[in-house]
């Protein structure tokens, strides 16, 4: 819609043309690639730009350079009305199975680059946007393009190694039988890439004019001038400007916050321009920040050190924010009007004096960016009806550093920033001027005003410092309840990062001969972060020599669905084809931990349009009684709440927009019970009673103390999704649904009144699982079902984001050995020894650990039993179905290598298309890391009754082919075949063997920080016979990754009244490309058949997870070398995850001594871990 008659709303996906969009101003691209094209290959993860799986690449020609930029975007923030004379190129326009790969998709296909796959079309379309860009990328290009991307499972290496092209200096990947054939891949052609549409460049070369797009609540304006938008601005002074939407977007699709005016800037050129001035540059306020960070680059690059440190500063800082499809559209204006207290930019900003342009529709202003610009929080001097238009960043007199500390260093939000600028007398040392800038210490950004007035006129050196680290820890005080809880880690920060500073200005100054030069091991505590190109190698046994061509067993297969994944054809439970007059499902949740419900008030949501119904306990046709294995949970919660998030009710809408505003609209009162039970230490402290027998006690060494390892989020990508299809006739529910355990899920019947046999559950494949989709999944799968029993169809989708034992063989012994050989581990001791006593402020620790994993279900009446149902048609195909879920582990992958094996027939006559509880029904759930063991067996079983039936046939035609054999079907042999397998009992013994590995690894920890580098792994795994090496050691890479997650990075952080704060990416950190070991090495064992499963295999998945725990022993190491500096030796508490917060405050010194913790129990504190 436009406000001039003339001027049509143009937007090219793919080469679809849509003009005239019907959508509102709160469309987001992915609703409506969805719904108005069916392009279902870019994926919603998180709705917030913090995972990546959304990218797309935005592409328009701009005029004044009179070039096409191609942007890697995400699409979750990018509202339809921004994309006016866009290109969109989603994932299925690059290429498809059906048609032509592009090499991009090919690479990250066939070297195993894809596991679940949900996030697949998001690594594809980052790589694919930098190859239009660069088309040789550099390895840190590949880097800053997949910050964006968040990774908890995947084969983090094989798509560094291969996804590249010709990259320059970039990491390869070595192995003793190479995993795949990089010869075999398509070459990259950028003559075949798809051309700019000539219509929008046609389009973006006239008179730019205004659009204007109203929708039921938000009216959406792009003026075309300055002007315009100054008149907007004095019409509707609470209008929020946007640029990347990278703020609003999620304030209001989190925050529940309207902003009824949205007024978007990007079409004004005086917002847009960058000039150069004598005094420095002149920013405006419309420029993203990708746009700043280029034009800087070109200006140090040009220019003499001495004048671009503020401009070097900024760029570190852009180094680190955010990930590239937010830094390609947020704007450098909207960093700073958005008033964030731990902004990145804007302590820089104030500590280099920038200068602020600001104007109205009555006239122009100029401000200093200093103490006083920011009034409160999130609040700012400017008035109502003011924008700003421009900033001046200026050109420095040598002596300017910048630093953000955050609990994850790639994409995360900061803990402390600060920007530090000194100026001296000239030929002196004697400080004229000291700014020191700080963000993450107060509700706004703050200048240590006190401190820098008493340190003017002091010359620099070690007493200067001293006094300095004494005043800052008594200026920087904060709350012992502040926001963000980490109290004495925040204060110690900014004294840690001063004395950076500090030996920063003193190393420069030695080099001008003004000042003593920096002791030689305090010289790491200048340097900036920097890590090594990744390098690794993947060592397995290859096939024996005589292994048919067609026996795949043991070869590293691609993963079956991995082309689909790449080109994003692979169907998701969401991706399914909406049925007719299909509804949506929203839930209503407790916003209390532990409370009576008095009254729920819905009549504001049942005025939304759109709105079918509210469902709550009293709706349920059968009983509000559920759960997994034991009844002891409600589908809806009746008259009491017992947890944040405790279901209450769903609303019933036409659209997933309606449901999820009516959802919030619902109106609850509560009684608040106590206690309000977060952890261990408030629930009891004796929940757990550990007494051993006085003989052993006896006989043991014993340290007291105590450790607490914290919990670990189920972070899949495709959050839980859940289909629910009423079949009309004696009350059949049909449930699609992302879930680990279709059986499970058949609990439903007991809310429906109906039976088992009533309720079929479908499951296609999941975008990752974790455990957590075995059991959770069916409190929403069964909300959905009685919606959809009440009311029709319900969807619901993004959940928004929360003796014979004993001889087997033992091989620890030999994956000890050989873990100690590949990782070098003698010399490595001796190094870090080495290091360690040329370094004070960084320390490296090594550390080797064992693991033995027990492979069983220990609930035997239940689970450690599998069927399957193997099909053979007349033309020679095969169709298998089996009671294991497909999570991107590859367990279909091996099920049809298997029934290869057996059938003795090629992989590609034989097919697997879901998981169905009507083809084979009591299933156990796909965990336990057992479901290879129990489906392949069920499989093989089913197989063996197959040959045993075609026998005779290929007896009397030992020539024929399966072709032939398989033409008994016309002699009357069922050529069907359901197969059994389970565990043997475990009474007495619970498992039925177990899987061995070690790991060593190396860190290196920065002591003033807290932040470590992860700089070496050797991993030696027993896997027995590996069915698939490809598959298993992303399994072993993967679950390493997530223990790296586990042990360093991921903590739930509850507020004491049980909210928890950590509920998406924002928050929540998961490990990055830049988590994985510079150097790793993974090792399948050889030699080491196990005869207890499938074909000498062992299982493989959960088992390798615990070896991160050898990344934490290391930072302990490393932490015990930084103790020793202080006098300290002797066992201390380090709890788990090692964060940055937690290897700082064990690294005790005179900083820390300067910030002790506050007293536990005489405050409130801000969070709860648990």
């Amino acid at each position: 819609y436009s406000n001039t008659p003339h001027t049509l709303f143009t937007l090219l996906i793919l080469s679809s043309h849509t003009p005239h969009t019907p959508y509102t101003p709160q469309t987001l691209l992915p609703c409506s690639s969805n719904s108005m094209l069916g392009l279902t290959g870019t994926k919603l993860g998180c709705s917030e730009g913090g995972c990546g799986a959304c990218t797309v690449m935005m592409s328009k020609f701009d005029p004044h350079s009179n070039r096409i930029i191609h942007q890697a975007i995400n699409a979750c923030l990018a509202p339809l009305c921004s994309l006016h004379h866009c290109a969109i190129t989603t994932v299925e326009g690059i290429g498809s199975v059906g048609s032509k790969l592009h090499p991009v998709q090919e690479r990250i296909a066939k070297a195993h680059g894809s596991q679940c796959g949900f996030c697949t079309p998001g690594l594809v379309m980052s790589m694919y946007t930098l190859l239009r860009k660069r088309p040789q990328p550099s390895m840190q290009d590949i880097e800053d393009a997949f910050q964006g991307i968040a990774k908890a499972r995947i084969i983090y290496y094989i798509i560094y190694s291969y996804i590249k092209y010709n990259s320059q200096n970039v990491y390869c990947s070595d192995s003793v039988q190479p995993l795949f054939d990089p010869e075999e891949f398509l070459p990259l052609d950028p003559t075949q890439d798809i051309i700019f549409p000539p219509e929008l460049m046609t389009l973006s070369k006239e008179p730019v004019v205004s659009l204007r797009f109203r929708g039921e609540r938000v009216l959406w304006v792009q003026p075309s001038s300055l002007t315009e938008l100054l008149e907007l601005k004095a019409a509707y002074p609470e209008a929020r400007l946007v640029v990347g939407n990278t703020e609003v977007g999620i304030e209001m699709k989190f925050k529940n916050q309207l902003y009824p005016v949205i007024l978007s800037p990007t079409n004004v050129q005086e917002l847009r321009n960058i000039q150069f001035t004598e005094n420095g540059m002149e920013c405006g306020a419309a420029v993203t920040l990708a746009e700043l960070g280029e034009v800087l680059r070109e200006e140090v690059e040009k220019l003499p050190n001495y004048r671009t440190e503020i401009f070097q500063a900024v760029l570190e800082q852009l180094r680190w924010f955010a990930g590239r499809q937010i830094r390609n559209v947020a704007a450098v204006g909207g960093n700073i009007m958005t008033a964030s207290p731990i902004s990145d930019l804007n302590p820089v900003f104030m500590a280099a004096g920038c200068k602020l342009t600001l104007v109205s529709k009555e006239g122009k202003r100029v401000v200093k960016m200093d103490e006083k610009f920011f009034t409160g929080y999130r609040k700012t001097i400017l008035r109502s009806e003011e924008i700003l238009l421009s900033i001046e960043i200026p050109y420095t007199k040598k002596y300017f550093s910048a630093f953000k500390q955050s609990p994850r260093r790639e994409d995360d939000i900061a803990t402390v920033t600060c920007g530090m600028n000194v100026v001296f007398g000239e030929g002196s040392n004697t400080v004229q001027d000291i700014k020191l800038s700080y963000g993450g210490m107060a509700p706004v950004t703050l200048l240590a005003t006190d401190t820098c007035r008493q340190l003017i006129g002091r010359q620099w050196g070690e007493d200067l410092m001293e006094d300095a680290c004494s005043l800052l820890a008594e200026e920087m005080s904060l709350s012992p309840s502040a926001p963000g809880g980490m109290v004495a880690y925040r204060r110690t920060l900014t004294i840690s990062l001063f004395f950076k500073f500090f030996l920063t200005v003193q190393r420069k100054l030695a080099q001008e001969n003004l000042s003593e030069g920096v002791r030689s091991d305090y010289e790491s505590a200048t340097e900036l972060f920097h890590q090594d190109p990744p390098t690794g190698a993947q060592i397995y046994q290859a096939v024996p020599p005589g292994q048919s061509a067609d026996d795949v067993v043991g070869r590293p297969m691609m993963h079956l669905s991995a082309l689909k994944q790449a080109t994003g054809e692979a169907v998701y439970c969401d991706d399914i084809p909406h049925y007719e007059n299909e509804l949506y499902l929203a839930l209503v949740t407790s916003t209390k931990a532990h409370a009576h419900i008095i009254s729920i008030e819905t009549a504001e949501a049942m005025a939304v349009p759109g709105v079918v119904a509210f469902i709550s306990a009293k709706d349920i046709p059968g009983s509000n009684k559920t759960g997994p294995v034991v009844s002891d949970e409600t589908v809806f919660a009746d008259n009491k709440v017992t947890c944040v998030g405790h279901i209450i009710g769903a609303v019933v809408a036409d659209t997933q927009a309606h449901a999820q505003r009516a959802a919030k609209a619902v109106k609850i009162s509560y009684e608040e019970l106590q206690p309000v039970i977060v952890s261990i230490q408030v629930g009891s402290h004796s929940l757990f009673s550990t007494r051993l027998p006085p003989a052993v006690i006896h006989d043991l060494d014993w340290i007291l103390g105590e450790i607490h390892i914290g919990g670990q989020e189920h972070f899949y990508l495709e959050t839980n999704c859940a289909l629910a299809v009423p079949r009309g006739e004696d009350g059949e529910m049909e449930l699609l649904v992302s879930t680990q355990a279709a059986t499970k899920t058949q609990v439903i019947r007991l809310s429906l009144g109906v039976p088992a046999s009533h309720v079929v559950c479908r499951v296609k494949r999941m975008g990752g699982g974790f455990g957590g989709k075995e059991s959770r999944s069916t409190i929403l799968s069964t909300a959905v079902a009685v919606a959809a029993n009440n009311v029709g169809f319900a969807r619901s989708y993004a959940l928004g984001r929360d003796t014979d034992l004993y001889l087997e063989q033992f091989t620890i012994d030999r994956c000890w050995d050989e873990c100690i050989t590949i990782s070098d581990f003698s010399q490595r001791r001796a190094r870090v020894e080495l290091y360690n006593k040329q370094h004070r402020w960084t320390k490296r620790g090594l550390s080797i650990i064992p693991t033995k994993f027990g492979i069983s279900f220990t609930v035997s009446h239940t689970a450690g039993q599998a069927g399957a149902l193997v099909h053979i048609y007349t033309d020679g195909s095969v169709l298998i179905t089996h009671g294991g879920t497909e999570m991107g582990q590859g367990l279909h992958t091996k099920m049809i290598q298997i029934a290869s094996r057996t059938l003795e027939i090629p992989t590609s006559k034989i097919h697997i298309s879901e998981t169905s509880t009507n083809t084979v029904p009591n299933t156990s759930p796909t965990a336990a890391s057992a479901s290879s063991d129990l489906n392949g067996m069920a499989i093989y079983n089913a197989c063996q009754t197959l040959l045993q039936r075609l026998k005779p046939y290929k007896t009397s035609k030992p020539k024929g082919n399966w072709e032939d054999w398989v033409s008994a079907y016309f002699d009357r042999v069922n050529l069907s075949a359901n197969g059994f397998y389970s565990f043997e009992t475990n009474s007495g013994r619970p498992f039925n063997y177990f899987t061995y590995g070690v790991t060593a690894s190396e860190v290196e920890i920065d002591c003033l920080t807290g932040s470590h580098k992860n700089l070496h792994t050797s991993i030696v795994m027993d896997v027995g016979k590996s069915l698939n090496p490809a598959l298993d050691i992303g399994q072993v890479e993967g679950a390493f990754m997530q223990g790296v997650g586990l042990f360093t990075l991921e903590e739930l952080r509850y507020s004491p009244q049980g909210y928890l704060y950590t509920r998406g990416p924002g928050m929540y950190k998961i490990p990055a490309f830049g988590d994985i070991p510079t150097q790793l090495k993974v090792s399948l064992l050889r030699d080491a058949p196990n005869e207890r499963a499938i074909f000498s295999s062992k299982a493989v998945g959960e088992p390798p997870l615990f070896l991160a725990a050898s990344i934490f022993y290391a930072i302990k190491d490393a932490i015990s070398a930084a103790r020793a500096e202080s006098g300290l030796s002797g066992p201390f508490r380090l709890d788990s995850p090692a964060t940055p917060e937690r290897i700082r405050n064990a690294c005790q010194d005179k900083f820390t001594k300067l910030c002790p913790p506050p007293e536990a129990g005489t405050y409130t504190p801000w969070d709860m871990r648990v």
